[in-house]
């Protein structure tokens, strides 16, 4: 069998195959659960930040509290970022930028460097979004919509 006996027709491509009028339809619902579950996240991480630092102000002291709420605001900060730079992806850019780690850097740059932050409780408050991911995994893990 020679390369000359094959078929040179063209493979049809997804777009050929799609049912006129569907072309656009995925990108905006895909846009639209994107923007559900971003709502839904920062909805959680927040009620999460309420609830633990009232715990800490309880258990502890309100500067703790404070440092805490400080570096949840800084981790609220991220996930917006991440969230513009996730939106972005496939339009306008074709990786996800890594300039959001400087938040991080900075705000225990500034603990380290001022006495009354502390980089623990700042640093924890940071990783409150990491949380609400967890809590949103396990939800999704055990209850079907």
């Amino acid at each position: 069998m020679s390369l000359s006996d094959e078929s040179t027709d063209p493979t049809p491509t997804i777009r050929q195959d799609a049912q006129p009028g569907f072309e656009d339809t995925e990108p905006a619902s895909s846009m639209q659960e994107f923007y559900k579950l971003y709502q839904e996240l920062l909805l959680i991480t927040l009620v999460l930040t309420g609830v633990v630092f009232i715990s800490v102000w309880i258990f502890y002291s309100l500067n703790i509290a404070l440092n805490y709420l400080l570096g949840a605001c800084t981790g609220v900060v991220y996930l917006r970022m991440l969230a513009k730079d996730v939106e972005r992806l496939g339009r306008e850019k074709n990786q996800l930028s890594k300039t959001r780690l400087a938040l991080l850097v900075a705000i225990i740059l500034l603990a380290s460097r001022w006495n009354q932050l502390q980089i623990l409780p700042i640093f924890l408050g940071f990783l409150t979004y990491k949380a609400t991911l967890i809590i949103y995994v396990v939800r999704l893990a055990f209850v079907s919509d």
